[in-house]
């Protein structure tokens, strides 16, 4: 069997995907992996990958479509704004794959196209072929409602290739029914792959007092820089406990000179990072809080803008998480994330809700009975 993973060049649309994918792989199937920059993304994977579309990036069309601005925290827009936002943006970037992805697929010819939602490419590529296709949810949001939306907006690109929109697919969520997802196809485990990276030895040894661990994900930080933790300066410092400050090589200097207990970390992988921590400040994309709701921690949320709002609100409901807006953090509210009891009590049995749902290794009977019956 062949099967054709796409999605988006950004870490939190493909990596949800990686795992599925090698578990095809290890199960004998052939995998390729077809991605638009930044290609670095997906080479550690071990998978192998061809590159598609013009050599732009997504966030090279959310900066043509938004302008001088060149927003991506919220900043007052309606959750209705920031994803017609999100439409427009990922549409304009999947139209520069179309052509290419298409080319790759009828020399390669899959069995099986697997894509992020929105990677609106990947299911009018799979129409034109004929073959089935499965979208990869990536976290609670509705993964069937973004390709519709998509495709809406590439209607003519459909009626140039001969067609009139997407079949259906399947679905792979990757979430357990009492957080969301589209409940129409196939579950998941959410099993964390974050690319890789060094651990310091000193954080697998066992810790003197808590650790907060705090991060911004992969593309906040380019936009809006480290801004949404200034307050950690002021606020880490009356609190006992360390802070594990994971933000990459952003650039720390307006949040000066930093307390004793805040250590900057340089790139160390989210799963192994939230393994040595006892709870995290976070944006509230999908791929750290579920990263650490696999590892069963307490979560503070700080939305900023994408998904962050849907994903803090159902966090929130389901008694896991706290949310806040980045200026109300103080020493009361992190304490709070460390011994509220109720709070980590919730975050174990969402843990244990994950746990029971079946690998990315008991998809592959899925994928083979999916082939099956469209042969």
């Amino acid at each position: 069997m062949r099967v054709l993973f796409t999605g988006p060049g950004s870490a939190g649309h493909l990596f949800p995907m990686v795992p599925t994918a090698q578990a095809l792989r290890s199960a004998g199937h052939q995998v390729l992996f077809a991605g638009s920059p930044p290609i670095q993304l997906l080479r550690n994977t071990g998978l192998p990958i061809v590159e598609i579309g013009d050599g732009s990036t997504v966030a090279d069309s959310f900066r043509k479509l938004s302008g001088p601005e060149n927003r991506y925290v919220a900043d007052g827009r309606s959750e209705e704004e920031i994803f017609k936002l999100a439409t427009l943006g990922f549409a304009d970037h999947s139209r520069t794959t179309i052509d290419s992805l298409s080319q790759l697929a009828t020399d390669w010819r899959p069995d099986i196209v697997v894509y992020d939602s929105f990677q609106a490419a990947a299911p009018l590529v799979a129409a034109k072929l004929g073959v089935p296709h499965v979208v990869h949810n990536f976290g609670i949001m509705s993964g069937l409602s973004m390709v519709d939306r998509i495709a809406e907006i590439l209607a003519d690109d459909y009626r140039v290739h001969g067609l009139t929109g997407p079949t259906g697919p399947t679905v792979i969520d990757v979430v357990p029914p009492s957080l969301g997802g589209d409940g129409t196809g196939w579950r998941t485990r959410y099993v964390p792959y974050n690319g890789g990276g060094t651990v310091p030895a000193d954080l697998t040894s066992r810790r003197e007092r808590p650790r907060i661990s705090v991060t911004l994900g992969t593309v906040l930080t380019e936009w809006d820089g480290v801004r949404a933790i200034s307050w950690l300066t002021e606020q880490a410092g009356k609190v006992d406990a360390d802070f594990l400050l994971a933000v990459g090589d952003a650039d720390l200097g307006m949040l000066g000179d930093l307390p004793a207990n805040v250590r900057p970390l340089p790139w160390v992988p989210l799963a192994e990072l939230l393994d040595a921590s006892d709870a995290i400040v976070h944006h509230g994309g999908s791929g750290t809080m579920l990263t650490a709701a696999a590892a069963g921690i307490p979560q503070l949320i700080l939305p900023q803008g994408a998904d962050h709002f849907i994903n803090a609100g159902a966090a929130e409901a389901q008694g896991f998480a706290l949310r806040s807006a980045s200026a109300a953090v103080d020493a009361d509210l992190l304490t709070r994330l460390l011994d509220d009891q109720e709070l980590r009590r919730a975050a174990t049995a969402l843990r244990a809700e994950i746990n029971e749902l079946p690998s990315p290794a008991a998809l592959v009977a899925d994928f083979e009975q999916l082939h099956r019956d469209a042969n």
